[in-house]
């Protein structure tokens, strides 16, 4: 059971977190996987096409919305992903 005051903790700690400023730095290999219907990530907002290109070793693969998508929670079926 999730206590409520750890799930605030945890939103208010991502609330205004920005990785932008640090993402040259970063040496590991990054892939990125989004769906073109996350509401939560839409995709129309372009950060990853932009910010994306900074990491060294980074790639940005989004998942065409079909049938088999589910927004934001499409990243619980790993299944859609080889596709």
């Amino acid at each position: 059971r999730t206590d409520a005051n750890d799930l605030l903790y945890a939103f208010e700690a991502s609330r205004d977190y920005d990785p932008a400023p640090d993402l040259g730095r970063v040496v590991a290999p990054v892939l990125a996987i989004n769906s073109a219907d996350d509401l939560v990530n839409p995709p129309e907002l372009g950060l990853m096409d932009r910010l994306m290109p900074r990491v060294q070793r980074g790639r940005y693969v989004l998942i065409p919305q079909s049938d088999a998508t589910r927004g934001h929670l499409t990243h619980s079926f790993p299944a859609l992903w080889k596709r």
